[in-house]
């Protein structure tokens, strides 16, 4: 039986003005898309493309002008800003080219940032245990004292990826994850992500100029114009 529908995308649009006074500039032009709880996506294009924008909308960091998201059925655009911060926190994760991790805080405070916004929430239950499990199966166990600083790049890329996955996300949004990463830590880190993918049963949407990266995905979209064209 297929999985059960998990984000959806209906005619999403988006400009920006690119100076003062000038006309807006089309970034989304009505995309739509259906995505499969598990399933795994990759989206590739050019830089500029508007491919971190289309994942900001998913992620609700951003609004699209026109256009619906609806993620487990719930519809995004009819949430106000303390509802989307709620919905970021216990249902989407989130992992950036950078890693955003807090230099003076160890592997392990890092990880269990997310945990803090609602301890009393069901995702917080439970989370050290799944810290630890999650640490071990990234090969981070022995690095928990670590600060990042004191890591390698790829290292720090896998303490974001447990961080993301610490409250037990539906979705999980990646931004260009191995971006910043040698060629031997990138492939290490897409294999991962397919893994989790799989074993965590999550969501996975990932955008990237990497196509190594983006063929490990079920999926391979690109933004051609403004539109998702299937590859």
């Amino acid at each position: 039986m297929a999985n059960a529908l998990l984000l959806k995308l209906e005619n999403v649009s988006k400009s920006y003005r690119a100076a003062e006074g000038s006309g807006p500039v089309p970034v989304l032009r009505d995309v739509s898309l259906e995505i499969a709880a598990g399933e795994s996506l990759s989206i590739i294009g050019p830089s500029g493309s508007g491919k971190s924008t289309l994942l900001n909308i998913m992620g609700t960091l951003d609004r699209a002008d026109s256009g619906g998201v609806w993620l487990g059925g719930k519809d995004l655009s009819a949430q106000d800003e303390a509802a989307l911060a709620a919905i970021r926190n216990r249902e989407i994760g989130f992992i950036f080219q950078a890693h955003h991790l807090l230099a003076h805080c160890t592997v392990w405070e890092n990880v269990l940032v997310p945990t803090l916004a609602e301890k009393s929430s069901p995702s917080s239950i439970g989370a050290e245990q799944r810290a630890e499990r999650l640490l071990k199966r990234v090969g981070l166990a022995e690095r928990i004292h670590h600060r990042p600083g004191q890591l390698s790049g790829g290292e720090r890329q896998r303490v974001a990826v447990v961080r993301a996955l610490i409250n037990q996300p539906k979705l999980l949004l990646a931004d260009e994850p191995t971006g910043a990463l040698d060629r031997v830590s990138s492939n290490e880190l897409a294999k991962l992500l397919g893994e989790l993918n799989r074993e965590e049963n999550i969501t996975l949407i990932v955008v990237t100029h990497a196509l190594d990266l983006a063929r490990q995905m079920e999926r391979m979209l690109e933004i051609q114009n403004g539109q998702l064209v299937q590859q």
